[in-house]
């Protein structure tokens, strides 16, 4: 995966329009996603100490941290359980030179059908949406919410063209309107218009929505 080269604590600058402060977007979204991270962590710490051993089984680490955007443009450390081949970068370079169209499409949507770094053990952990449980870290830390725009990287950021301060006005959440709206099959704009109607709708009973849609998606394995 390629990753944006930011100094730790630099903000990037990218325009975003201010917004009225609101309480719950701005106060209690972040109180309530810690308090339901730290309820469930008694059930989740196992089942990612469980996956972390079984990702390991290839020698390779069991997670994998990626520098992401975050709120207010300050990038931050995204974890996730690794599901990649050890030597992704390699793989994904060479999988570009052999099928030049495979560039072509990461380069339109960052994201590929058929992506030659994914590991059996990985690709189950993605489909089920399990390799996020880590980002629960980045939840406590204040980095991430339970719900929000996805975590892009600064290049991806420049795909918003205007609309930026619907990203950087919020903290990226670990799932959000994307997941649950045939995220396979959108286009990167019509992921950007669900972020810019999601920052201007935000509301707890929204967030419950999109929580509620993320774990049917879970149970029907629909992520990739």
């Amino acid at each position: 995966m390629y990753n944006s080269h930011i100094p730790s604590g630099e903000r990037i600058r990218l325009p975003f329009l201010p917004y009225r402060p609101k309480v719950y977007r701005d106060g209690a979204k972040l109180l309530i996603d810690r308090l339901c991270v730290l309820i469930s962590l008694p059930l989740i710490l196992p089942l990612i100490a469980l996956f972390a051993l079984i990702v390991r089984r290839d020698g390779g680490p069991a997670f994998f941290g990626h520098t992401r955007i975050g709120r207010n443009g300050i990038p931050f450390t995204c974890w996730k359980l690794r599901s990649m081949v050890p030597e992704a970068e390699a793989a994904l370079a060479a999988h570009f030179e052999a099928h030049p169209e495979a560039a072509a499409q990461w380069a339109r949507d960052y994201k590929l059908k058929d992506d030659p770094r994914i590991t059996p053990v990985g690709r189950i952990l993605r489909r089920t949406s399990l390799d996020e449980l880590p980002q629960l870290l980045n939840v406590l830390l204040g980095e991430m919410s339970l719900v929000g725009p996805r975590p892009v990287t600064a290049p991806e950021l420049e795909k918003y063209a205007g609309y930026q301060w619907a990203y950087l006005g919020l903290r990226p959440g670990i799932t959000g309107a994307w997941q649950i709206s045939g995220r396979n099959d959108v286009t990167y704009a019509e992921r950007v218009g669900m972020d810019v109607a999601y920052s201007s709708e935000l509301t707890l009973l929204r967030d419950f929505r999109i929580l509620l849609g993320t774990l049917r998606a879970v149970l029907t394995r629909t992520g990739r």
